[in-house]
């Protein structure tokens, strides 16, 4: 099980990333290596599929692969290899590569981009399913969402019987998932009656993490291995299978199996809650900065939460030496603030600096007239301006420290708080931002480490110190209501009446909701962020900017 990291478009160094994977498995005499889905181009790959360059290039380079393969002495282990094919349109497709050439082609049957692939059903004859033969073992193959529907390739391959299913896959982390991939693959065995392989790949693409976890179930529905969660690794394992038990599509080869070395199974402890959301977090931001060719980082540190747990993560993964605080306190900022940001940054041993944003804040007030909360918002678009030019200058990547209740309800200031090239933090609740920030910290004293977060960073009550005494309670509900709100109509899809029946006061899921659908302007123009729930604003929550419409 070949859990590697692909990079969107980088099709030379996926093929290399193929070719040493391969290489390192010839000193464990494997028969079978499966890589992700569509491993050679990177995943998701978006409206890439659209160029036919791109699919030239994904197509004649898993030609050039199978021979390389071979050339590396690994012609007699069979490859899967998932890339970018095109009959007419674009094909999610999947490579079976043995004695340096490729010897069968399956079409992924289900996609979740219909917006560029479309639907194929024509690699099999007339069946949606393929099966190789391999020294006597009957292989069928699928890819990744082809397993989660009942009927198609599934009911078809339960009529005919092969003897281990391989499934190559793209399948994104999403937290409270609750162990569905194993269930959905110990079902999948139960129904074809053969055991299965799912092989995830590892990694960020975007505002996507994918978590790995790649696992073997064999016949009896018991998981035989299972590979680490956000880490690339080859996992190997031996499965029991019968011979000859199909018909197959394709012969590869039908000599017999030759006795091998028995592996140790290798089984990863699942990871508890907080680490999952926390590794990728992690790996969320540190694959985007570097798949991106930025070498730092750099955010404002407020004194808050928020800012430091944005900080906290980017230096678990980027190194202290890559990750630049900037404290910009306004005459409105407490002492506490100030000297919170201060101990934050020396925990966390980052460089460090203060900017006082007042003199500029002034003569942006002399310019033109501006009361209320036009006149507070000064103060977050100075300080996001000079984020901005500091990132110009140094060449940092600005990150922006809003979190998803405040993202809900739009509390945030547009080209103020709202501006930078990532956003760590946007899929995480306010409340769940104290619980993580209270983990990494119990983390860090069972490690014999300085906490990193201040203490009061997170017990005192969240504000914007943009005016005297402001606190945010003051424009929105308390985040341990508001959160549970938003729980119901977000993550979800409740409607008014759900939320009132859960218990919530009309009047204030009238305002909540209002908030909400109003402050979608905010969200489109907010930075991009790892994705961590099954509804991420932006990835699979938009609404009409302009609409009418409004929950009685």
């Amino acid at each position: 099980m070949a859990q590697v990291n692909p990079v969107v478009g980088d099709i030379e160094g996926n093929a290399a990333l193929i070719k040493n994977a391969v290489a390192e498995s010839l000193e464990s005499n494997v028969d079978v290596i499966v890589f992700p889905e569509m491993v050679l181009t990177g995943y998701p790959v978006e409206d890439l599929a659209l160029r036919p360059a791109f699919r030239r290039a994904s197509i004649d380079r898993v030609t050039s692969l199978a021979k390389e393969i071979a050339d590396l002495g690994a012609s007699q282990i069979l490859t899967l290899v998932g890339y970018l094919d095109e009959k007419d349109k674009p094909q999610n497709a999947l490579a079976l590569i043995h004695g340096g050439a490729i010897k069968a082609t399956y079409i992924k049957h289900h996609l979740p981009n219909y917006g560029v692939f479309d639907e194929f059903r024509n690699f099999g004859p007339g069946k949606g399913t393929l099966i190789a033969r391999f020294h006597n073992v009957d292989i069928a193959v699928a890819i990744c969402e082809d397993i989660w529907q009942d009927q198609g390739p599934m009911a078809e391959l339960a009529k005919r019987t092969p003897g281990i299913v391989l499934v190559p896959n793209g399948s994104p982390y999403e937290q409270k998932k609750d162990d569905v991939r194993l269930s959905l693959v110990q079902r999948r065995v139960a129904q074809i009656g053969a055991p299965m392989v799912y092989v995830n790949m590892t990694g960020a693409q975007d505002d996507l993490v994918f978590d790995g976890d790649s696992l073997a179930v064999g016949a009896d529905r018991n998981l035989l291995a299972r590979a680490e969660q956000f880490a690339s690794s080859l996992t190997i394992v031996d499965i029991p299978v019968l011979e000859k038990s199909s018909t197959p599509d394709v012969v590869i080869d039908e000599s017999p199996l030759s006795d091998r070395p028995t592996h140790s199974p290798a089984m990863a402890e699942r990871l508890s809650d907080e680490e999952e959301v926390w590794s990728a977090l992690v790996m969320g931001l540190g694959d985007y900065v570097r798949k991106n060719g930025f070498k730092s980082v750099a955010l404002g540190l407020s004194g808050g939460i928020d800012s430091a747990l944005v900080a906290t993560i980017a230096v678990d993964a980027l190194g202290k030496e890559n990750v630049f605080g900037v404290s910009l306190p306004s005459k409105y900022s407490s002492d506490h603030s100030k000297s919170d940001a201060r101990e934050l940054a020396t925990n966390l041993g980052i460089d460090f600096r203060t900017i006082e944003i007042e003199p500029v804040v002034q003569a942006y007030l002399k310019a033109t007239t501006l009361t209320g909360l036009a006149e507070e918002n000064v103060q977050a678009r100075v300080r996001g301006s000079l984020l901005m030019g500091l990132s110009n200058q140094e060449g940092h990547l600005i990150l922006a420290t809003g979190n998803k209740s405040e993202l809900a309800v739009g509390y945030s200031t547009l080209y103020g708080d709202a501006v930078g090239g990532f956003a760590p933090i946007k899929d995480i609740f306010k409340v769940d931002v104290w619980r993580l920030a209270t983990w990494r910290n119990e983390k860090a004293r069972a490690m014999g480490h300085v906490p990193p977060i201040p203490e009061n960073s997170i017990s005192k009550e969240p504000s914007a110190e943009l005016r005297p005494g402001q606190k945010d309670t003051d424009s929105l509900p308390d985040y341990h209501l508001l959160d549970q709100l938003l729980d119901i109509y977000v993550e979800k899809n409740g409607d008014a009446a759900e939320i009132i029946k859960a218990g919530f006061d009309k009047s204030l899921v009238d305002r909540v909701i209002t908030m909400v659908d109003r402050a979608e302007y905010k969200r489109r123009q907010y930075p991009p962020g790892t994705k961590v729930s099954a509804i991420a604003f932006g990835k699979d929550r938009r609404l009409p900017m302009t609409s009418r419409w409004k929950e009685s």
